[in-house]
Formats: structure tokens, sequence, C-alpha cells
């Protein structure tokens, strides 16, 4: 099995019965699922509980899969239902934690490369913001504005993940981005 082969080309070989087709997908994909999942829950056993619960149902679905979407995205949607069901499941309210693997998260990026104490103690302070207010959102803004804001994904393909349009997706990106700047603003001319 080359992993050179397209998505497209590993699900129909998967379909046709070739289980190293969809191991190669689930390899190719399971790091970002892993991301998702774990900003959404905030938890690394959950998450690994949801990437394996995701390529489960994937593999279960898989004479589904039109290929209207990408696999990828389609296997995005997957997740993000997966962990609000996780959640709805376990009747938990999650804390957010904006960093990414490499411990940089929204708040870092506001620091100097040598910041003051001044400094440092008001970055902490917006980190606390900004978690507390992105664990206020709904999940759909939480997780359209995590893939947006975060993954760096584009608006049609997050669309397809939560399966709203295009406006809709928007909409609850704008609105997370809103609740955030309300939040921010105490502290704004701190930054300065």
């Amino acid at each position: 099995m080359t992993v050179e082969a397209s998505d497209a080309d590993l699900v129909e070989r998967a379909r046709g019965g070739l289980s190293d087709a969809f191991r190669v997908l689930v390899e190719r994909h399971s790091r970002s699922v892993f991301r998702l999942a774990y900003r959404m829950t905030l938890n690394e056993f959950d998450a690994d509980d949801v990437v394996q619960e995701t390529f489960l149902r994937a593999f279960r679905s898989l004479g589904r899969f039109d290929g209207r979407s990408e696999f990828g995205t389609w296997v995005y949607r997957i997740a993000v239902n997966c962990s609000l069901d996780l959640q709805r499941a376990r009747g938990k309210r999650v804390t957010l934690s904006t960093s990414n693997e490499e411990g940089d998260g929204l708040a870092a990026t506001l620091t100097t490369s040598d910041p003051s104490p001044h400094r440092v103690a008001v970055s902490g302070q917006v980190r606390q913001i900004v978690d507390e207010t992105l664990a206020g959102l709904s999940p759909l803004e939480r997780t359209a504005f995590l893939m947006r804001h975060v993954e760096g994904m584009p608006v049609h393909e997050i669309s397809a993940a939560l399966g709203r349009n295009d406006g809709a997706t928007k909409h609850s990106i704008f609105r997370a981005v809103k609740k955030l700047r309300e939040a921010l603003r105490p502290v704004a001319g701190a930054l300065i």
C-alpha cells in the first residue's frame, strides 16, 4: 500500500475490502482528529476515545461516504459529533485550553520574546479570560472558532465538518470573536 495514494483512492480500496487502505487513512488523519478531539474534550483519554470512536464510525459508514467532501472533512465531522456526544453523555462542562502541542496558545502570542513582569502578569490574565470565555461559548461556536483560528481551516471545510452552511458557520465564528473581544476589552489597554 503506497502512502502517496489519494484519500479517494484509499476509500475505494477500503470499500473493496483492502484493510491496509483504511489503515493508511487512519494514520493520515488520526493526528488532526486527535488535536480536534483534545481541544473539544480537554482530556487526553477522552480524545483517544473520540479518535477510536470516530474511525470506528467512519469504517462502518464507509459505504455511505459519497465523496462530495474530502475524506478528511467527513472524518472531522464525525469527530465533532463524537466529541459532542461524549460531552453530552458525561454531562460535563469543559474548561478550554487554547494552547497547541508546542504549548503556545492564543494568549502567548501577546507576549514579546523578553516580556516584563507586568506583561507576564497581563498575559496570564488574558489567558484566563480567553479560556473562560471560550469555555462559555456554545459547542458549535467554540468548535467553529477553534477550527478557524487555531487549526486554520477555511470556512467551507468547517461548514462541511459541522454540517452547516457557510453563512451559519461565519456567524458562529463572528459571535465567538465578538464575545472574546468583549471579554478582553477591560485588559486591552494594558497590552499596549
